[in-house]
């Protein structure tokens, strides 16, 4: 006679499926929740790490097949959700309140698509069902809100006993600091590193963010002093690296990847930019337009993962200039599903990263 169905074997069985990247038991880590048992049908809930999980499917999978084992199952039901960790705190850095993960976007070198990166990432991560907020830290070139079509957004400010508190704009769910906001178009920004180091200070506390799983920031291109803020303000959940497959990128690249491990933040991966030309009229064909191979043997050289290659195209441009990421104006193109999968392997390592940290 088989052993009856109860809530504990349906656990015993769940025990040995681990979670792909983070290999530990779903059940040890309180990811199996909420088990029901009614007339053969099992239900339960699985908790992922983050709403972007690129391993999603599989692990649904394989905690069916698990649960099917048992004798009298006749139906597995597995409703998904997601919690997201939050980044350890550090003693010489400041958490920004209700912020779990400060991820940011940074190049060695200006024109290699990072701000488009960057807001794709984030249209990515909210599109998953993440709370995603993105601060707009190119204060000499602050490019976000027209890409994302805030060019004539109002902001508001509310006053507060500590001082003014910005209200950020959304966008396509995404919640907008910027410097562009703040001055005029044409205005240029003409400031020495304390002032800069100020604003983005106020950008990162004195926004209402509300409760965030990640938060992006968009860093000018270089080595400079908004780097070094951001890096010695905040703990970080990582930095992503942009970079084309160019010899003078690739260069600007490696030394902007070093910095950053010189301040101790991780280096989430490198992204390669504008891999190859997919022309409109040929979508079968590719042109190696800036080189091949570049992010691949650079990634390997600095011993961090090539987060992905994302080809160029008009649609990318376009969408752009109109306020349109590619990831809402053309979800099913090439480069949106590369800067998908980039944002699914971002949320991954993040996570894990700040699961390792309390394991």
């Amino acid at each position: 006679m088989s052993a009856p169905l109860t809530i504990d074997s349906v656990l015993a069985v769940l025990r040995p499926v681990e979670d792909p990247e983070l290999r530990r038991s779903l059940v040890e880590l309180n990811m199996i929740r909420d088990v029901q048992i009614t007339d053969g049908r099992v239900q339960f809930t699985l908790v992922l790490t983050t709403p972007a999980c690129p391993l999603r499917e599989f692990i649904v999978e394989d905690c069916k097949k698990a649960v099917f084992t048992l004798p009298g199952v006749m139906a597995v039901d597995v409703t998904v959700t997601a919690e997201t960790p939050q980044q350890k705190s550090l003693p010489d850095r400041t958490d920004v309140t209700g912020v779990k993960n400060i991820i940011a976007v940074s190049s060695g070198k200006g024109g290699v698509g990072k701000s488009t990166v960057a807001v794709n990432l984030a249209v990515a991560l909210a599109q998953a069902g993440a709370k995603v907020g993105i601060i707009d830290a190119d204060i000499y070139g602050p490019n976000v809100p027209t890409m994302l079509g805030l060019e004539n957004a109002i902001v508001e400010v509310r006053k507060e006993a500590s001082g003014d508190v910005l209200l950020p704009p959304v966008a396509h769910g995404l919640k907008v600091v910027s410097m562009a906001f703040l001055i005029d178009r044409d205005q240029p920004v003409i400031w020495r590193g304390p002032m800069l180091n100020g604003i983005i200070r106020q950008f990162l506390y004195q926004s209402d963010w509300g409760d965030l799983d990640y938060l992006i920031v968009d860093l000018p291109p270089g080595t400079g002093d908004a780097q070094l803020t951001l890096a010695q303000a905040v703990p970080m959940a990582g930095v992503v690296i942009v970079t084309t497959p160019q010899t003078v990128a690739l260069g600007d690249a490696r030394r902007g990847l070093r910095m950053f491990q010189q301040l101790g933040v991780a280096v989430l991966g490198l992204v390669e930019n504008m891999s190859y030309f997919i022309p409109p009229d040929l979508p079968n064909r590719r042109y190696d337009i800036f080189g091949t191979g570049g992010g691949d043997a650079l990634a390997a050289e600095l011993g961090v993962p090539l987060l992905g290659q994302v080809p160029l195209e008009l649609t990318v441009r376009e969408g752009g200039d109109v306020g349109l990421p590619i990831l809402i104006n053309h979800p099913d193109s090439a480069s949106a599903q590369a800067l998908r999968a980039i944002a699914q392997q971002v949320a991954a390592r993040v996570s894990v990263a700040a699961l390792s940290a309390v394991g």
